[in-house]
């Protein structure tokens, strides 16, 4: 870390995320600084770079040799790989959702994370509003919790939506791209993912039924291409105790990111390396999403 104090990040993507969430929130924060962009498409690394004054890169090992953190906003399957060389060159870790597209390459993250121990942080966005981590835990924290379920109908491809375009949402659809938040907030309370039923449905629905530790069921129903008029997300508890829903997270996007940052600095500072929503958790994410293809294709329950 520069002078002991501020986290210089090599920003690695281009896109809307990157440059609105990402690039963003480390020019706001106070100990961290932008070092410069590597994209894949050279003339809008070049432009992200020139509006934040850094320089672009056109490799990423000299974006790498030149930060002590990286930022991801990439397609997974890119992301995994250049977190896997920067994790071996000792650059810290704040990765984006899901962590990679198969669980092969997110053993692969979390082997090179854990081999040079570097810190790292996933970003599932609701897991860095105050109000929701809050939530999550004195929901564990009371216990008794049945089943959960989790209802995620977007509606991304309208004209204008920033994310419509985007190939590998658009191959791989709402189970990888919005999936993984829905997991993020089951799993710290139900546990564990054991067994996993999947069904598709129409206009992209996919349908999952989970078993986790402890015998606790969740189903999350999820689709990209819900009508307009249909989007929601809804999240409830049911237990010995009554029902409880998942509040919205209180803040925007920015500021989630910006507490992110927050947390990846103090396991740097700290030299702890056992966050909440790092690399590993990251897999157990991916481990769901990849059962859950498996299932949905080949039209079986599939055990963890």
């Amino acid at each position: 870390m520069a002078g002991g104090h501020v986290l210089r990040f090599g920003l690695f993507g281009t896109g809307y995320w990157a440059a609105e969430t990402h690039a963003a929130a480390i020019d706001a924060h106070p100990k961290a600084e932008l070092a410069g962009v590597w994209g894949r498409d050279p003339e809008k690394a070049a432009a992200l770079a020139v509006r934040h004054g850094v320089p672009a890169f056109g490799d990423v090992d000299e974006l790498l040799a030149a930060c002590d953190a990286i930022a991801v906003a990439l397609p997974p399957d890119v992301q995994a790989e250049i977190a896997v060389r920067a994790a071996a060159a000792g650059r810290h870790l704040l990765l984006d959702k899901p962590l990679a597209l198969s669980l092969a390459e997110a053993d692969r993250v979390v082997a090179a994370a854990q081999a040079s121990g570097v810190a790292s942080v996933v970003f599932f966005t609701q897991r860095f509003h105050p109000n929701v981590t809050g939530f999550l835990a004195s929901t564990a924290a009371a216990g008794g919790w049945q089943h959960a379920r989790a209802t995620m109908f977007a509606s991304i491809f309208q004209p204008g939506n920033p994310y419509g375009n985007s190939p590998w949402r658009r191959e791989r659809g709402a189970l990888w791209d919005i999936g993984p938040h829905a997991l993020s907030l089951i799993l710290p309370v139900l546990g564990r993912v054991n067994r996993v039923a999947a069904m598709d449905g129409p206009s992209g629905l996919v349908h999952l039924l989970l078993t986790h530790d402890g015998g606790a069921t969740s189903t999350l129903s999820l689709t990209l291409d819900a009508p307009a008029e249909a989007t929601t997300h809804d999240f409830v508890f049911f237990g010995e105790n009554g029902t409880e829903t998942v509040p919205p997270g209180d803040g925007s996007a920015l500021q989630a990111f910006g507490t992110a940052i927050d947390q990846l600095l103090e396991e740097v500072e700290a030299g702890t390396r056992d966050h909440r929503c790092d690399v590993r958790f990251g897999r157990e994410v991916v481990a769901v999403l990849d059962a859950a293809e498996t299932a949905r294709a080949q039209g079986r329950t599939v055990d963890l």
